[in-house]
This record gives C-alpha cells, sequence and structure tokens, in this order.
C-alpha cells in the first residue's frame, strides 16, 4: 500500500469531487505554507492569500467553502474544530 493510499490527502474526499481542482490545489498549498503558524500568523497570511487570489479571478462559492470547512473537521479533536470555528468567524468579520 502506498503512503498516500494509507493517509490520503483531505482533497480526495468524494464531497469534493464538484470543487474545481485549481481551487483545491491552492487550499492545499496554503495549508502546507500555514503548517505551524500562529493563529496571530495565520489570520493576516489568510487574508493576504484571499486577496491576491480574488484579484485573480479565483473565488469560493459559500457552498464550495461549506463544504470544505466540513471536510477539513473529519477526525478532528473537539478542541480543534473549536479553533476553526473560531478562525472562520474572524475571517466572515473582516469580509
Amino acid at each position: 500500500m502506498s503512503e498516500n493510499q494509507k493517509n490520503p490527502s483531505w482533497t480526495d474526499h468524494p464531497s469534493l469531487e464538484g470543487i474545481d481542482a485549481q481551487k483545491l490545489d491552492l487550499l492545499n498549498s496554503l495549508a502546507q505554507q500555514g503548517k505551524g503558524k500562529s493563529p496571530q500568523e495565520l489570520l493576516p497570511f489568510l487574508m493576504s492569500a484571499a486577496s491576491r487570489n480574488r484579484s485573480k479571478g479565483l473565488n469560493f462559492s459559500s457552498k464550495e467553502m461549506e463544504t470544505i470547512i466540513q471536510v477539513l473537521k473529519i477526525g478532528k479533536s473537539p478542541a480543534e474544530i473549536q479553533r476553526m470555528e473560531q478562525m472562520i468567524q474572524m475571517l466572515k468579520l473582516l469580509k
């Protein structure tokens, strides 16, 4: 069994099939770049990335974002989910 089969990427989740591969690649890249950043570092990083991608015409629908968030929550602890929810609320406030 390959490493990819043991630990499939979240981008391979069946519920994400309708989302453009370019968008999923972008999110995966951002996730890799954001690893290890504190919440204080992550928020400006995400805001900058969102601004750059909007200027390139790459936008996510509300439905796409909700689906991606639900997939990202799979297998996370309640504390991790709570941190995710807090980050999402901060992003919504800044939008």
